[in-house]
């Protein structure tokens, strides 16, 4: 394939010739017989967004999911008349996801079987930890005498039993393929399916673990992270509070350096851990869209003093941490273009801007996306020897860095073939 006049980040206006790598790239090419021309028309080009941390088969089932988070339904009777008349799925149940306490405050199985149609029905908690089941819901997975119908997430013994429904994978990688993805790192626990999408994929099982305020034993993970580096495993550590991300700081220093070592989320830093994280070289997945999506709420349920430690991004940087961004879907939008606009803005939904020290510039959000799966903070380039794995914008670098709008977005390629066109 010959992607011609293409404008690069570096403001070259270049051709590209793609096969099972970048061959080629040059001020002119002349095509060769049958092969594919693509005139990007000085579009900008760049290597695909790797979205570094989100779960697949999640996100393709939230497709056919309901939400009910504090952006879709407002109060109890948005919640009643949203589930009420939700179509169940193949399976008869009512899956429904993003949900928040200040919709309609704590949710448990009584609560559901007031608001909700007979259906079973399962509500995930946006937090992803935590699904609230309805008595039918519990009788479907043979719990009917548990108390409450709160279920942690990672807790297999209840959701063996659901019947499985073949998740919306095709239409997830199409959507990944309109904001120009071209590689995923799936980040789900303990994934044992081979996740089969037209994106490159990158699985972190089996060196994922999540932190519980409710059971942080240091000796137990320091052993976690050892055995992972003997197994020649790197180990990414899911840390969303700053307890968690003390604990994990403290193991990892234990444990040593290894590469590819990684805290996912790092939602709370404080100030002295900033230091801790850069001295470690352990590489931040973080998602500075939850800024925009959850910024109100934020302010609401962490206290002031608290809220310069939420979703650090330029202090990381400056500190020398390598970085790398990501959306989290389904519990995040799955689009990076809204995150990068997040990570230079910081505005809420109503437009208050949360912790405006941590704002970095256009160009750097980009490039936190283009990173690959096993160098998450090393951007990728257009040169002879990358990936065939490219991103072709309508607009100049100028007005891309601009809108930072995935609807920019004319053709994606996943080594060496066309994906998306619009």
């Amino acid at each position: 394939m010959l992607i011609r006049r293409a404008s690069l980040l570096d403001g070259r206006v270049v051709d590209i010739r793609l096969g099972g790598q970048i061959e080629q790239v040059s001020e002119s090419l002349r095509p060769q017989p049958g092969e594919e021309v693509f005139d990007a028309g000085s579009g900008t080009v760049i290597p695909g967004l790797h979205d570094h941390h989100l779960h697949v088969y999640s996100a393709a089932a939230e497709l056919n999911s309901v939400r009910v988070g504090p952006q879709d339904v407002r109060g109890v009777d948005g919640l009643a008349q949203t589930l009420t008349r939700a179509v169940p799925g193949a399976d008869g149940w009512i899956r429904a996801v993003g949900y928040h306490e200040s919709v309609a405050g704590p949710l448990d199985r009584d609560v559901l079987d007031v608001l909700a149609p007979a259906n079973p029905v399962r509500v995930q908690h946006r937090s992803g930890v935590m699904w609230t089941l309805n008595s039918a819901g519990l009788a479907a997975v043979g719990l009917a005498n548990h108390p409450d119908g709160r279920l942690r997430s990672a807790d297999p013994t209840w959701s063996e039993p659901l019947e499985r429904t073949e998740p919306a994978l095709d239409e997830l990688s199409a959507q990944l393929a309109a904001y120009g993805v071209t590689g995923v790192t799936d980040a789900t626990p303990d994934l044992d399916t081979a996740v089969r999408i037209r994106q490159r994929v990158h699985v972190l099982a089996p060196g994922k673990r999540i932190l519980h305020d409710d059971a942080l034993d240091l000796e137990a993970l320091i052993s976690w992270i050892s055995d992972r580096h003997t197994d020649g495993v790197p180990a990414a550590i899911h840390c969303v509070t700053a307890a968690q991300l003390v604990v994990a700081v403290a193991a990892l220093r234990v444990a040593g350096r290894y590469p590819g070592d990684r805290v996912e989320h790092a939602a709370m830093v404080p100030a002295d851990c900033i230091a801790d994280l850069a001295g470690l070289g352990v590489t931040v997945i973080t998602q500075p869209n939850f800024v925009a999506e959850r910024g109100d709420q934020y302010r609401t349920d962490v206290p002031e003093t608290e809220q310069d430690q939420l979703w650090r991004l330029a202090s990381l940087l400056h500190a020398g941490v390598p970085v790398a961004l990501s959306t989290d879907a389904p519990f995040g939008g799955s689009d990076p273009w809204a995150a990068m606009r997040a990570a230079v803005h910081r505005r809420s939904s109503t437009g208050s801007v949360l912790n405006a020290a941590e704002c970095v510039d256009a160009r750097t959000a980009l490039t936190l996306f283009l990173g690959s799966a096993t160098q998450p903070a090393r951007p990728r380039t257009i040169a002879p020897g990358q990936p065939a794995d490219v991103c072709v914008l309508s607009a100049p670098p100028h007005e891309v860095l601009d809108q930072l709008d995935a609807d920019l977005v004319v053709a994606t390629v996943i080594d060496g073939a066309t994906v998306f066109t619009r």
